[in-house]
């Protein structure tokens, strides 16, 4: 569980990300978490969009994201979808959460 200052460390670092994967009519199946985990290993911090003709409201989808990727949320703003897990990798340069 991240602290609400983490929290806004890293809604500050996700103000320059670009959504790197979208999320659409097909809902979050297998695809998706399998392209979603190889993104939180390689960079914690990823940006979600959902796309408008998905079931899922955005706050749905996050909590449904969170649970099965155990990632932690950051933050929902309209269809755009914030989520942090710190990475296994041992040789990689990991988020510094103060």
């Amino acid at each position: 569980m991240i602290t609400t200052k983490q929290r806004a460390f890293l809604r500050g670092l996700g103000n320059a990300l670009d959504p790197v994967i979208q999320i659409g009519k097909e809902g979050f199946g297998e695809n998706s978490k399998q392209a979603l985990n190889g993104l939180l290993e390689a960079r914690e911090l990823v940006k979600i969009r959902v796309l408008n003709n998905c079931d899922y409201s955005a706050k749905e989808l996050m909590k449904i994201i969170c649970q099965q990727m155990s990632a932690e949320p950051v933050q929902v703003i309209g269809g755009i979808l914030l989520v942090y897990r710190k990475s296994s990798k041992k040789d990689f340069k990991h988020i510094e959460l103060v």
